[in-house]
């Protein structure tokens, strides 16, 4: 193989792509970045087995072929030479690497043992705008449940339905649920897509009304972002009945301005930063005024904020982290807290019905 190519093209290929390198995987090989080069175009791959990234740039090729390079080291050595143009040739089991009037090195992994990914074209499929899916994503994958031992949890059930998706989140102590318009689909269906590739197609899609198209086909998933196709893995199992889980009834509804709400617990959180306390704070609210109180060794706080509550006087503690991921993403400018006791779940939404959009989270013991 021998290539010519621009630094920047070949800088941001790789900036892509190597968020697929497996990091001390027991197949060497994984832990690479492919570099595939023929009829004017070299192809960067990469792929832990789960998540799968191709990014495609213009280069002149003087020869075809392959080669699987370190992935992390080349990563590094390319941030470098963003502004030249580069030739890459492969000696042997050896990448070189010419730039201006220097040159470097590299071992290579056998291309034959790189794995094949997935193509999953002309297959059931669903369009949604890129701003939506941003906006979905970022309001429920920080409800994403980390722990192995559930690793159905571990991903964001996506139910496409005829007009909308519904995205659902959990990790057994809070649940996030936002719904979102669809353009066009094939089928409904419902499918748990790990959190880390949805959150990576979130990220190279830009923030506007243009049309992301998501494919299907067995247990993959595969989404192209102009020269960027990602494929991953979806997750086997069965999610959980999360319409168990959110009440439907409650007996206190209490109406909060969401900047001053935000701006309270954000304050609460940094008095409350201890691993005895686990962040707790309280709420006691009545009908005119919600106090917001957390403690620890370091100090207290106590605040109070103008609300309107329906329905009885409630007192009540949480993890107040839990309240800042979901206030960080929110954007109405008045949310509605759902109530019926201290120890049942609270949900949470945008005040005024301007968003279908849930939040419900476990309170913990009082201080």
């Amino acid at each position: 193989m021998k290539i010519e190519c621009n630094g920047n093209d070949l800088c941001d290929a790789v900036g892509r792509v190597i968020k697929a390198v497996s990091v001390r995987s027991p197949n060497a090989v994984l832990e690479g970045i492919k570099l595939s080069a023929e009829d004017g175009t070299l192809t960067l791959s990469a792929t832990d087995l789960e998540l799968s990234i191709e990014h495609m740039i213009r280069a002149e090729i003087i020869e075809a072929g392959e080669a699987v390079v370190p992935g992390k080291l080349f990563g590094d050595f390319v941030k470098k030479l963003t502004s030249q143009n580069i030739v890459l040739s492969t000696i042997g089991s050896r990448l070189k690497i010419d730039y201006a009037r220097s040159e470097g090195e590299f071992g290579c992994f056998p291309a034959e043992q790189f794995p094949v990914i997935n193509k999953i074209d002309d297959t059931q499929h669903f369009e949604m705008k890129n701003s939506d899916l941003k906006d979905l994503v970022s309001k429920v994958a920080f409800s994403v449940c980390t722990d192995d031992a559930h690793p159905t949890l571990k991903g964001i059930l996506l139910e496409i339905n005829e007009g909308d998706v519904v995205a659902v989140a959990l990790d057994g102590y809070r649940l996030a649920k936002c719904v979102k318009p669809i353009i066009a689909t094939t089928a409904a269906v419902s499918i748990v897509v790990p959190v880390r590739a949805i959150m990576e197609i979130s990220r190279l899609v830009a923030d506007n009304d243009d049309v992301v198209t998501f494919y299907m086909h067995k247990n993959f998933l595969m989404v192209r972002i102009d020269a960027t196709t990602i494929t991953t893995r979806l997750i086997d199992g069965e999610f959980v009945n999360y319409r168990q889980i959110v009440p439907q009834h409650f007996d206190t509804h209490v109406y909060i301005p969401k900047a001053l709400f935000e701006d309270a617990i954000d304050r609460a959180v940094l008095m409350a930063r201890s691993e005895k306390n686990n962040y707790l704070v309280r709420f006691d609210i009545s009908q005119t005024n919600m106090t917001v109180k957390s403690h620890s060794d370091a100090g207290n706080v106590e605040e109070n904020l103008p609300v309107k509550t329906e329905g009885a006087d409630i007192s009540i503690s949480f993890n107040a982290r839990y309240f800042t991921d979901f206030l960080h993403c929110m954007d109405s400018e008045a949310i509605v807290l759902n109530l019926t006791n201290a120890t049942s779940a609270c949900v949470i939404s945008p005040a005024g019905g301007v968003e279908e959009y849930i939040y419900l989270v476990l309170p913990v013991r009082s201080l």
